[in-house]
């Protein structure tokens, strides 16, 4: 699911449901930014459309840079105000999508700017119709096709979400484990520390004869 970042005094109050493709449109203040992020797996495709309305003023502009959680880019666009972009997933990371408005508005009151962005990733970015042409497929052979797809998807997403809950359950028990040997250490620690206090103020009140 495509979620907002706050990245400026704005955020994005829409976002895509996981597993859907639904258009979202969004209003850019003058010289704000805001973003859309993603996990997405590995050899994901991501395709998306959007659309910017006209800038509320000569010498606005609107950039969209779409980059990954180490900051490759992935698409740029200056000026951008309708247009495509698609690219490939390398690695299991955190991608994010961002509208940046730029320029010199002076002393005059603004207009927002309309923002229309359409998302798709995995099975619904994919071109079944060029697929068909290509392999020369029928329409119920497509039908075939893209089940067969969604149903891959689904295993992938299932034995990711067990691989992630085996790496959560493993790093819960090394804590666990941590933990139980730390208390044991500081209990030790303070059963020590009271003991010499003991004994020290023992010694004490000998020195001082107060107590036999």
């Amino acid at each position: 699911m495509w979620l907002p970042a706050l990245l400026g005094p704005w955020a994005v109050l829409l976002a895509l449901s996981a597993g859907r493709c639904r258009g979202l449109s969004f209003h850019l203040p003058p010289l704000s930014r805001k973003c859309l992020k993603e996990e997405l797996h590995r050899d994901v495709m991501v395709t998306g459309d959007y659309e910017v309305s006209e800038a509320p003023a000569p010498g606005i502009r609107t950039d969209l840079k779409v980059t990954d959680s180490a900051g490759h880019l992935l698409y740029s666009r200056e000026e951008a105000k309708k247009g495509k972009f698609a690219f490939t997933t390398e690695d299991y990371e955190i991608y994010e999508i961002c509208f940046q408005s730029h320029g010199q508005p002076g002393n005059f009151r603004l207009s927002d700017q309309l923002i229309t962005l359409n998302v798709k990733h995995g099975v619904e970015a994919m071109n079944y119709e060029n697929v068909a042409k290509a392999e020369k497929l029928k329409p119920l052979e497509i039908d075939l096709r893209r089940l067969e797809d969604l149903s891959e998807s689904i295993v992938k997403d299932f034995a990711f979400m067990k691989k992630r809950e085996e790496e959560m359950r493993d790093t819960n028990e090394s804590t666990s484990a941590r933990v139980f040997y730390f208390s044991i250490f500081s209990m030790l620690c303070l059963v020590s520390l009271a003991s010499w206090q003991v004994f020290y103020l023992r010694r004490f009140f000998k020195a001082k004869k107060l107590i036999e």
